[in-house]
């Protein structure tokens, strides 16, 4: 598995705390479509099928910190 580039990190990072692919590409003010191929060659990169996947992926080999997950309040309340 090869690392990944530091913007498949930021968007991988974006869509693991609930970020639609439109919103990633609002925020980066980049087009939905370019996103996708981000997230595409990250999914690649770490071996995943899909989103789900590919966070997990990279929270196990430390592409991802759990630190850096922000869990909404109203799941936080939720959960305890």
């Amino acid at each position: 598995m090869r690392s990944l580039t530091a913007r498949q990190r930021q968007v991988l990072l974006l869509a693991a705390n609930g970020n639609t692919n439109a919103a990633i590409a609002a925020w980066l003010g980049v087009s939905p479509h370019s996103v996708a191929e981000i997230l595409t060659a990250a999914y690649r990169r770490l071996g995943a099928s899909d989103r789900a996947q590919a966070v997990a992926i990279a929270l196990a080999v430390g592409e991802l910190g759990v630190h850096q997950i922000h869990i909404p309040n109203e799941t936080r309340k939720a959960a305890a």
